[in-house]
């Protein structure tokens, strides 16, 4: 449990550039360093985490430490990933736009955005050479992609997702050549506990203010498709008049710096809707916005290989698996190419960060470094 926990905590602080960088760095440790897992089963994690209400990246680390040790492999990897941007979080509410307005800590977030682009982008390239193998899953790649640049938004993203799985389930089924006649069943502790709570903390808000809060919180995550920017309208609609614009805008453009899940917004925002107790607000929020996902990937978690062992399931996750490589494309471009890349020295700082993450083999750890170091002497010049 310790090293689970080592790892994603390690992970949890050079994280940068959202959900997509997030599966890429997931990527690059577990599958391809690591081999807890190879590219087929991670690719059914994240096919799995598209489908279901939360934060996507999250998730699949969620299911990546239960893979490895159970559900308390899965707390761990949970409280390691998510922890650094929790603590970030709490200080940069703390301290509210001091630091956020300042030109030194905009450089480095530039810099870490550039970074956030190459690791995008090898994700991106090493699951399309293990997906899109033949025409077809080509063609759903490149329509997932063309359709999200084109119209991107969560109805899309689902009605796509849906599509490349009814596809892949007429036409890629035979490629699946372990068919199984063992009943999918979940697990319904959780699945009854998710339900319970989403019927019930309604009733129960009324009764003090940490409830209340939870509640709200608990009503956002269960509401959330397609990743963490998708919390902004709801946690906007939740917040009302109790917080203002600036503060508002000031968290959540913090939480898209700091590295770490971007679901930890709901910390800043905990922090200032309980002013009684500020910390225990910001813990409240944050683990109510992350349950209703948890709980509804454990419910599906455990017999999921048993599902996608049928030829029909097994043929729509190929499709969806073409379909996600799509998806991160759109990703790399939006939000994370045009939130970085803005001159030539821009991407010549990408171009050199490949050659160190695909021929040096770079850790991470320096190549957030030496991006950093980008960031601040670009900044200077």
């Amino acid at each position: 449990m310790f090293t689970i926990f080592k790892l994603f905590f390690l992970l949890g602080w050079v994280s940068f550039g959202g959900p997509a960088a997030h599966i890429g760095y997931f990527r690059q440790t577990f599958v391809e360093k690591l081999k807890w897992l190879d590219d087929q089963e991670y690719g059914q994690i994240v096919a799995l985490s598209q489908f279901l209400p939360g934060p996507g990246s999250s998730q699949v680390g969620f299911a990546l430490g239960y893979k490895r040790g159970g559900l308390p492999g899965a707390l761990a990897a949970f409280l390691g990933f998510t922890l650094p941007s929790i603590l970030i979080m709490i200080g940069l509410a703390v301290v509210a736009s001091q630091i956020t307005q300042n030109d030194l800590f905009q450089s480095i977030v530039h810099g870490l955005k550039l970074l956030a682009v190459v690791v995008v982008a090898d994700a991106a390239w090493g699951m399309y050479k293990n997906f899109c193998k033949s025409t077809l899953t080509v063609g759903l790649c490149i329509l997932t992609a063309t359709m999200l640049l084109i119209a991107p938004s969560i109805i899309m993203q689902i009605g796509i997702l849906l599509l490349a799985a009814m596809i892949g389930s007429r036409y890629l089924k035979q490629t699946q050549p372990k068919p199984t006649s063992q009943a999918f069943k979940p697990s319904y502790p959780p699945l009854f506990l998710f339900v319970a709570l989403l019927i019930g903390l309604p009733f129960a808000a009324q009764l003090m203010p940490s409830i209340a809060l939870f509640n709200d919180f608990y009503q956002a995550g269960s509401l959330v498709f397609g990743g963490g920017h998708v919390v902004l309208p709801l946690l906007q609609n939740i917040v009302g008049d109790q917080l203002s614009q600036d503060s508002f805008l000031t968290g959540y453009a913090a939480a898209q710096a700091v590295p770490g899940p971007m679901f930890t917004f709901a910390t800043y925002i905990g922090y200032e809707l309980l002013p009684s107790n500020p910390i225990a607000g910001s813990l409240i929020a944050t683990f109510a916005v992350f349950l209703p996902g948890f709980l509804l990937l454990l419910a599906v978690l455990k017999n999921w290989q048993t599902l996608a062992q049928k030829p029909r399931v097994a043929g729509a996750l190929i499709g969806v698996n073409a379909a996600v490589v799509g998806l991160l494309i759109a990703a790399l471009y939006q939000p994370v190419f045009i939130s970085a890349v803005f001159t030539a020295y821009d991407i010549a700082l990408v171009l050199v960060g490949f050659f160190l993450l695909k021929q040096l083999k770079l850790p991470i750890i320096w190549l957030v470094l030496t991006f950093i170091l980008a960031g601040i002497v670009t900044g200077l010049v």
